[in-house]
């Protein structure tokens, strides 16, 4: 083997182990399930209420969301008097970010809380001044980035998805949950 041959191979062999390590999942738990119900909606008696939508629901939630449902089933606590807490997911960049979105009993968004976090960046949209942009808007605010929420810079994908995800959550309620 020649020395322009080592080189070569010995470059390679050290960008391939490199690539390696930076192609790490991360992920981190913030909140279970019961914290983010208590953060949310403290004490109030809430009960498990699964709900599979039909595909004409489905469809309906997508053509006013604009958002596409990749799920039926939606994993929900429900209160006596209509309030909702509802778990979900939603994409970042490259991984999936577990949320809980409670909703009024009038479909307003009383908060988000994000449960897993698995992106290596963007972390920025835990920052609980982000996730307070949602508060008190429901599906005819139709929220959007760089409409009526502020986009990061760096956490682009997860801001665009996380803010998808609340206003399909909106529109579920608004098309769905407000007559369960």
């Amino acid at each position: 083997m020649n020395r322009r041959d080592f080189v070569r191979t010995l470059a390679m062999s050290t960008l391939g182990v490199l690539t390696t390590f930076n192609n790490r999942v991360y992920a981190k738990t913030y909140l279970t399930p019961d914290q983010a119900k208590r953060l949310i909606w403290s004490d109030l008696a809430m009960v498990q209420t699964n709900i599979s939508l039909t595909e004409q629901q489905q469809k309906s939630i997508q053509r006013s969301s604009g958002i596409r449902v990749w799920s039926r089933n939606i994993r929900a606590l429900k209160s006596s008097d209509n309030h909702w807490l509802i778990y979900d997911q939603v994409i970042g960049k490259h991984e999936n970010i577990d949320i809980a979105v409670g909703l009024t009993n009038e479909g307003k968004v009383k908060a988000v809380e994000v449960l897993v976090y698995r992106e290596s960046y963007g972390h920025q949209v835990l920052h609980p001044k982000w996730l307070g942009q949602f508060v008190k808007k429901s599906a005819s605010d139709r929220v959007k980035v760089d409409k009526n929420i502020v986009n990061i810079s760096g956490a682009t994908l997860s801001c665009v998805h996380l803010t998808d995800g609340v206003n399909r959550l909106t529109h579920t309620w608004n098309q769905v949950l407000q007559y369960i």
